[in-house]
């Protein structure tokens, strides 16, 4: 088959629509990003001790984490199921403005992430095992 004539499979499909499902719930996502962003700030701004930081924390990362997967799950659903078994089809696909705008706002969300997990995550002590 030459390069223009790519089938998409059902398993494409399928992935297809689960990047949908997953693509909607990304604006209910970006709130609880918002409001887990306000859940730290009020942390600190309270004095809270380190386990309360850390679990404020770990909210954060894990709400990062959700909505950076569906902001690539949307890039996904506008590139198509075409773009899973089509390369070069793909790579058109991300050059379109509206595309390029998706890939920015999960590519935000990731160094948001990583950033947050190496400087805001509050560590707990250990505290020493009973011997």
């Amino acid at each position: 088959m030459g390069l223009a004539g790519r089938k998409v499979d059902a398993e494409a499909r399928r992935r297809h629509s689960e990047d949908e499902d997953l693509a909607r719930r990304l604006p209910e996502l970006m709130e609880a990003v918002a409001a887990a962003e306000r859940n730290l700030a009020a942390a600190h701004a309270a004095g809270a001790d380190s386990a309360e930081l850390h679990r404020c924390g770990t909210g954060l990362d894990a709400a990062l984490t959700d909505a950076m997967r569906a902001a690539y799950a949307r890039e996904r659903v506008l590139v198509g199921p075409r773009g899973r078994v089509d390369r070069l089809y793909r790579r058109k696909r991300l050059a379109r403005p509206e595309i390029r705008r998706a890939t920015e706002l999960a590519e935000r969300l990731l160094t948001a992430r990583e950033e947050h997990r190496l400087h805001g995550v509050r560590r707990v002590p250990r505290s020493p095992v009973a011997a």
